[in-house]
């Protein structure tokens, strides 16, 4: 027969030891991948906005030599009117 020698005191503790570096590593391992999918999120929500703030932009340039678009700014933007227009300004 084959005889198995016992591990000591101090290997128990060793091997402990390591289980218990190794838990908190992949505790604070899966906490930091946590926030880096919050921070993807965030940053995919910034690209959607600012590729509709770029294609917005795109269409503004695109019509801006048009005369209908010019007055829909002259009235939204500098509250211009035609001759015979009035402009009424509804508060609830």
């Amino acid at each position: 027969m084959l005889k198995t020698k016992k591990a000591g005191l101090v290997t128990k503790i060793v091997v402990l030891l390591l289980l218990i570096y190794a838990a908190t590593t992949l505790w604070n391992l899966n906490s930091r991948i946590g926030q880096a999918k919050n921070e993807v999120a965030t940053l995919n929500d910034q690209k959607e906005a600012q590729a509709q703030q770029n294609t917005d932009l795109k269409d503004a340039i695109e019509n801006s030599a048009d005369p209908e678009h010019r007055k829909d700014i002259a009235r939204e933007k500098l509250g211009l009117l035609e001759p015979g227009e009035k402009m009424f300004h509804i508060s609830d």
